[in-house]
């Protein structure tokens, strides 16, 4: 069974969202950037709108409204206004903004589902070149910043001493958010990229006692509840994107009780 089977095609993507999502899920869970990440996904979808409408690649039209929406919101950080307020106002308008721009063509016919809770059933092999080059740039980007968006993360001040300037360090992580989301569109859809991000690297957290421990069990959790999602979705006739959240959110429980049980 090689990649003409549609169920190789959507593990591989699955695990190659997971690979890229996971180390720069711990720096969302590190960071609390659970709105920046929202709002960044749904903006997406305003990006495929336009992408629709200009005739350009999905990929391309995600890439470009997510690092734009990315850049706006990271901007937010450290001023006096309510941020997450405004994180709140942007997801959800960029939201609203590029389903009613769907709705304005008709010469285009798409199901807005799949843009919303993935198609990863649909992957194609271009699919796969886009999911794993966009994703392998975007983890070789956080890989070569580990150690320094990791002091930045630490504390801004003890960045400074370090030499490292925080504003930068931030930069590299929302470029390497865009690029995660414009890629996993396909999988999970915009409104679950998030919890992609966030659930194996909380689920990973009880038990790394360093940050490259948790960024490696975050990628296998990650891997294994985009596998296990898959397949428990071809068994069960469920929607893929949706049932590859709900294994990584039992992952996450099992997770939190074995760590219990450690403790106790």
């Amino acid at each position: 069974m090689g990649l003409e089977s549609f169920l190789v095609r959507a593990a591989l993507a699955g695990v190659g969202v997971a690979l890229a999502a996971a180390p720069l899920g711990c720096f969302v869970v590190w960071r609390r950037m659970a709105y920046f990440g929202d709002a960044t996904a749904h903006a997406t979808i305003l990006g495929v709108a336009l992408a629709l409408a200009l005739d350009l690649p999905v990929f391309a039209g995600a890439l470009v409204v997510a690092l734009g929406m990315a850049a706006f919101v990271s901007g937010l950080g450290g001023r006096g206004h309510a941020a997450d307020t405004l994180l709140g106002v942007a997801a959800h308008s960029a939201l609203a903004f590029g389903l009613v721009a769907v709705s304005f063509l008709p010469a285009v016919r798409i199901d807005p589902m799949a843009y919303l809770f993935g198609d990863i059933l649909a992957v194609s092999r271009a699919d796969l070149v886009v999911i794993w080059g966009g994703g392998a740039l975007a983890a070789g980007l956080v890989l070569w910043r580990w150690n320094a968006a990791l002091t930045a993360t630490l504390g801004p001040d003890l960045a400074r001493a370090s030499g490292i300037d925080p504003v930068r360090e931030r930069l590299v992580l929302t470029l390497a958010l865009a690029l995660v989301v414009a890629v996993a569109i396909k999988v999970v859809g915009a409104l679950l990229i998030a919890a992609l991000l966030i659930i194996p690297a909380a689920a990973a957290r009880p038990f790394a006692a360093t940050p490259e421990r948790m960024a490696t069990l975050a990628a296998l959790i990650g891997a294994a509840s985009a596998l296990g999602g898959v397949g428990a979705a071809w068994r069960l006739d469920t929607p893929a994107g949706p049932t590859i959240v709900a294994v990584a959110a039992c992952l996450f429980a099992l997770s939190i009780g074995a760590a219990a049980v450690v403790r106790r």
